[in-house]
């Protein structure tokens, strides 16, 4: 039992050297290659860490064959990062910074705004809100909306402005264009 303990030990200070040797050599190189291909530094630290973890793990096979260790590393990079777009692209994720900690819309300023104004509405008198109604809402022309409601163009004009004039003074925005 000790001899096992005997025996892993310098297995384990060897495998330690060993990735610290393909950190120090390879590490750098390994994530410009996979930032450039992912535009995204995190992801690129990920891929990275995860090739030399599989770098370390097959050890023996890396440094037993001919061939390029860094070569290998990239091999292994460039493949990672195919199967993390491809394992994205099939969830219909997007891939990127830009993506990261987006917050959703929120609605209730918008909610809360629809209330102040049909509040506000209220408060107007029955011609007022008509004729907001009719140039506003409906999206008419003094012309028509004077031809709808059986007055004059002028009169139409008047009730708007008055209607305007009344909602920017009950809103406090009096000093609003």
């Amino acid at each position: 039992m000790n001899t096992t303990a005997a025996a892993d030990a310098p297995s384990t200070a060897r495998r330690n050297q060993l990735l610290h040797t393909l950190v120090s050599d390879h590490a750098k190189a390994l994530l410009a290659y996979a930032g450039k291909l992912l535009n995204d530094r995190h992801m690129a630290e990920d891929i990275v860490q995860e090739a030399l973890i599989r770098a370390w793990s097959h050890s023996e096979r890396l440094y037993g064959t001919e061939g390029s260790v860094r070569g290998w590393l990239l091999t292994v990079t460039r493949n990672l990062v195919v199967d993390r777009l491809r394992s994205a692209a099939s969830r219909h994720e997007t891939v990127g910074a830009d993506e990261r900690d987006v917050s959703l819309p929120d609605h209730s300023g918008a909610v809360l705004a629809s209330l102040e104004v049909t509040k506000l509405l209220r408060q107007l008198s029955h011609q007022h809100r008509e004729v907001l109604l009719h140039t506003y809402l409906c999206g008419r022309t003094v012309q028509e909306t004077a031809q709808l409601l059986g007055v004059p163009a002028g009169t139409v004009k008047s009730r708007q402005h008055y209607a305007l004039s009344s909602l920017r003074t009950k809103a406090g925005a009096s000093d609003c264009p």
